[in-house]
């Protein structure tokens, strides 16, 4: 596979950005791919959680190994400490990431498929509630996986303790007062308009502080007829479990992912 590091500018932002592009190399490993296949490539942008960067992916799991056999593009792009969202101080990072991304990804690789069905999105934390906001707020992803969500923004109290309250009222605004913030809101708003619901998974360990905020949102999702891959297991807010359950994610996206030889 290839890496690519990537400074760019965003015109939403008015300012440069950084995102790490990896796309698949035909090699003595992969003598069967085609040319139809590398000409219209999967694509699963992943994005990072609070106080992460576009390294957090690369660093802190065995991500890139993964894949190494796999006809898959990856994204990760640098969403600050936006919570992919525009903020109420100016920056529009939602329109930066969730708008702007796919268009400029498209333009400097046109190989990467612009079509739903091959376009997933996946975060941890910051990036999990990220994932499902930009899949139910857009129509550009048909596959979006939460990994330890903060699915329900700021109404979790431990969470608030983070950053004091000007920094929560700049990224969320009067919090779920503004349904573009709230997930249940945009996916209400999908049904209501007969939209395609995007394919959602999500997991959880249960000693996690955000475990009771993934019950609550999937329990709703379902109460409103949204079929959502649940799982749950042991496990903390933590990178350990999020390095296991990201291959968990490739296991569910619609590619044909090749793991990698194991003797165990």
């Amino acid at each position: 596979m290839a890496l690519f590091k990537i400074s760019y500018f965003s015109n939403s932002l008015a300012k440069e950005m950084e995102m790490e592009v990896i796309l698949p190399q035909k090699t003595e490993n992969t003598p069967d791919w085609s040319q139809d296949l590398l000409s219209d490539l999967p694509v699963l942008y992943l994005l990072h959680g609070m106080g992460g960067n576009e390294n957090n992916w690369l660093r802190r799991t065995r991500f890139e190994r993964l894949i190494r056999n796999t006809a898959l593009a990856v994204v990760i792009p640098n969403g600050d400490l936006s919570w992919y969202n525009n903020t109420t101080y100016g920056l529009k990072y939602f329109d930066a990431l969730a708008i702007d991304l796919p268009k400029i990804v498209h333009e400097f690789f046109p190989q990467i498929s612009q079509n739903p069905d091959k376009n997933f999105i996946a975060g941890a934390s910051m990036g999990g509630y990220g994932a499902f906001k930009t899949a139910l707020a857009t129509k550009q992803f048909g596959y979006a996986a939460s990994l330890s969500g903060a699915l329900l923004g700021i109404e979790n109290k431990e969470l608030r303790t983070f950053r004091d309250a000007e920094y929560w009222h700049g990224v969320f605004g009067d919090q779920f007062e503004n349904p573009k913030n709230n997930l249940l809101e945009l996916a209400q708003r999908k049904i209501k308009n007969i939209d395609e619901i995007p394919k959602l998974f999500a997991w959880c360990g249960k000693e996690d502080f955000l475990f009771e905020d993934n019950e609550n949102l999937v329990n709703d999702f379902k109460n409103i007829g949204i079929n959502i891959d649940y799982r749950v297991n042991e496990g903390t807010h933590d990178w350990y479990y999020w390095d296991q359950q990201i291959e968990t994610v490739l296991e569910w996206l619609p590619i044909d992912y090749i793991k990698e030889e194991r003797l165990s």
